[in-house]
């Protein structure tokens, strides 16, 4: 049984693997990088060490000193959280052959599963809905593209390995296919190491559908519903929520089962999500799987009750699933806001700084996982989440009145953050009405339009900067210098 877990990770997913942890009685290792010193999961968890500078292929993503690191303190897991190592079936390798539990799914799984075209036949195999589309690791780019003309234009160009959008090219006509096909490949090649693509219909406007499944060593495998991630920037989650507004009870149990499936034909034994596209005519068809915990689970155990940490602790125990899919009911609805540290008037640029002062939401219905708290330094070298907002309601309604109020609740004061943007986004009228799609922030410009009155904002950081005493030198930006650099989450 595992008693000391190595959280290969940072900010709000490590902190919450902690909690989880110790919930269970398990001790925790934090691992941090020269600039993540201070970093809240390092003050919450039991043990930590250094593990590297700043740039995460010197830390963060350096698979031998993780493992070394882990032996060093006695940890007899590693779990590798999101991102990073979480999706690497190698770094899965090297850690069981180490002696380590990995709190992940079997190497086969994760190697056949991380490769869009392995995983695509996969699905084929076992009857789960795939997009017509091409895959050939020997066809040169001229069958690609006579491939691409006889599935019929708007076709997309994706990279095999990887995901976040990266190596994704649409292609609307035969003219543009070839210059989409090399570009395709060459930023696959950079981003993945894998030069690898292959050829799919495009499906106009879906919805982005999910499933979270689980399975474990004993055969057992279930869902526990979906959620629906349509609201998206460059291809990656903004807000999500569950249940989706376009589900029926007889399509949301085809989808349900569907994953299902897909899980079991991998043998499938950790909690994992199953993506799919869903057209206008109610048609699904299999994206990928992502064997790892998500950004989004929260909204799923809001809504079921269930713990998804404690239970992928469990099964990489080698317990068994304790549910069966009877038992697994859905109550209520709950939304996800993620808290980036970026620009959403400016395109989404990433911003940073310190965190002068954090004060997070309260309230019935509220959950916040968070990464930061008040002096927390917001380092460019990381992916920009900070925080993550939950709001649950008995109605999709007052699911999304709990949110907004923690939106002009929760306070990020030092850095310019993505709420009010979220705000607006749940203001406005097609999302109210559950119109979400994966080209919503195309189709509804005016969430970008900022009217936020900062006059309160800017008196607080008149106070903040005579408290510290920081007036006292000449250099000091007036408030309202300071002002464009810092945000709170409403429009007022």
């Amino acid at each position: 049984m595992i008693k000391k877990i190595l959280i290969a990770n940072r900010s709000e997913i490590a902190c919450r693997i902690i909690k989880a942890a110790k919930e269970m009685g398990i001790k925790t290792v934090a691992v941090y990088s020269e600039i993540d010193k201070e970093a809240l999961h390092v003050k919450l968890a039991d043990e930590s060490a250094l593990i590297g500078p700043a740039p995460a292929n010197q830390s963060y993503l350096n698979q031998d000193i993780l493992i070394e690191t882990a032996l060093k303190m006695g940890a007899d897991a590693i779990h590798p959280g999101y991102g990073f190592l979480s999706e690497n079936y190698e770094f899965n390798q090297k850690v069981r052959e180490a002696g380590l539990t990995y709190i992940a799914p079997n190497v086969v799984a994760m190697k056949l599963l991380g490769s869009k075209t392995s995983s695509r036949q996969t699905m084929i195999d076992a009857g789960v809905p795939v997009i017509n589309g091409f895959q050939s690791e020997t066809a040169n780019i001229d069958e690609f593209k006579s491939k691409a003309i006889e599935i019929g234009f708007p076709v997309l160009v994706k990279a095999s390995a990887g995901g976040g959008g990266k190596g994704m090219r649409i292609v609307r006509s035969a003219d543009e296919f070839e210059d989409a096909f090399n570009a395709s490949s060459r930023e696959a090649k950079s981003a993945f190491g894998d030069a690898t693509v292959f050829v799919e219909k495009y499906v106009e406007n879906p919805r982005h559908i999910e499933f979270q499944v689980a399975g474990d060593s004993h055969y057992n495998y279930i869902h526990l519903y979906e959620r629906e991630c349509s609201i998206q920037r460059r291809h990656q989650k903004v807000i999500e929520e569950t249940p989706s507004t376009a589900l029926s009870d007889e399509l949301r149990n085809k989808m349900g089962e569907a994953a299902v499936e897909a899980i079991r034909a991998v043998n499938y034994d950790s909690v994992g999500t199953v993506e799919f596209l869903l057209d206008n005519d109610g048609n699904f068809y299999f994206l990928e799987v992502n064997t790892r915990i998500q950004v989004e689970h929260p909204i799923t155990e809001m809504t079921t009750g269930i713990d998804l940490l404690k239970l992928q602790i469990d099964i990489a125990n080698g317990k068994e699933i304790p549910y069966k899919q009877s038992d697994i009911t859905q109550r209520g609805h709950s939304i996800e806001c993620r808290v980036y540290a970026e620009d959403a008037e400016k395109d989404f640029i990433p911003t940073g700084g310190k965190v002068l002062y954090h004060r997070p939401p309260t309230g019935l219905g509220m959950r916040y996982d968070t990464g930061i708290t008040t002096g927390s330094e917001i380092s460019p070298f990381y992916d920009p989440i900070m925080s993550k907002i939950i709001s649950y309601g008995s109605t999709r309604e007052e699911a999304i009145e709990r949110m907004k109020l923690a939106l002009k609740e929760t306070v990020i004061l030092g850095v310019k953050t993505s709420m009010d943007f979220m705000y607006r986004v749940l203001c406005n009228e097609n999302f109210l009405a559950g119109n979400t799609y994966t080209n919503f922030l195309e189709k509804n410009p005016e969430v970008f339009e900022n009217n936020s009155d900062n006059s309160e904002l800017a008196a607080f950081a008149t106070s903040l900067i005579n408290i510290s005493h920081e007036t006292e030198n000449e250099d000091t930006p007036l408030p309202w210098q300071i002002i464009g650099e810092w945000e709170i989450g409403a429009t007022k």
